[in-house]
């Protein structure tokens, strides 16, 4: 089954002009940055984005070494339950900046269901404006990995374009309706952004490897199992 999604989603600016999207402090050898979008390069492709109808926001504070640690809340859609994601990592430039590394580890913690939480490592490069890493989480019965691209083309181009993959390894097979059962499966998704007369407007195309009856063993990334379009639009707070 194919389903196409169109969600607009315009929340009125308060405190900041209009597209802002980033609070940033320099405090002594720290810089703190208040955003309601993710800010950190890496953690950013790896935290679990908000929906539409979710209210979501973050913290992050940056050491002049390159140390970083910061916490990203969202509570996904209105009958999901909170989730906060905190991480802790190294980012060094090389060269003259062009070229850099980052590694960290990202926490994914739900309060009030325990059990889904998970710990993830990641890595990744930075060349020349893009992004490129890979992630590793496990949890009670499943594993994770993660590849992440951002190509870094909001400067010349005017929008940005991100993709993830992402397969997941399941312990204990899953029972779909037709009898047989799943074991392992993958996700992706590609982002295209970009900021218009104050609003962020992004659209994802997103998708998987199950289909059918299968698709009442996903538990993903993704909003939905079947391939789905999406474009939405917000305001930020500031």
């Amino acid at each position: 089954m194919h389903r196409t999604l169109f969600i607009a989603a315009c929340i009125a600016g308060m405190a900041m002009p209009a597209g802002a999207q980033v609070m940033q402090r320099q405090l002594g050898d720290f810089e703190l940055k208040l955003a309601n979008s993710p800010t950190r390069s890496m953690a950013q492709g790896l935290v679990q984005p908000g929906q539409a109808n979710s209210a979501q926001g973050g913290l992050d504070v940056t050491h002049d070494s390159g140390w970083y640690v910061g916490s990203w809340t969202s509570n996904l859609e209105q009958e999901k339950p909170l989730e906060i994601d905190s991480y802790a990592g190294f980012k060094h430039p090389l060269g003259n900046g062009k070229l850099g590394y980052e590694l960290g580890t990202l926490r994914y913690t739900r309060p009030d269901q325990p059990d889904f939480d998970s710990q993830a490592l990641y890595g990744g490069l930075s060349v020349f404006g893009s992004r490129l890493g890979a992630a590793y989480s496990s949890q009670n019965g499943r594993s994770t990995t993660t590849l992440f691209t951002d190509l870094g083309l909001q400067p010349d181009v005017g929008f940005d374009v991100t993709f993830k993959y992402s397969s997941y390894n399941l312990a204990a097979p899953v029972g779909v309706s037709n009898g047989g059962s799943v074991s392992e499966f993958g996700d992706w998704s590609v982002n295209l952004s970009r900021p218009l007369l104050g609003i962020d407007l992004n659209f994802s195309y997103s998708g998987s490897s199950l289909t059918g009856s299968d698709c009442s063993a996903y538990s993903g990334h993704n909003t939905y199992c079947d391939t789905a379009f999406m474009l939405k639009a917000s305001r930020p707070f500031f």
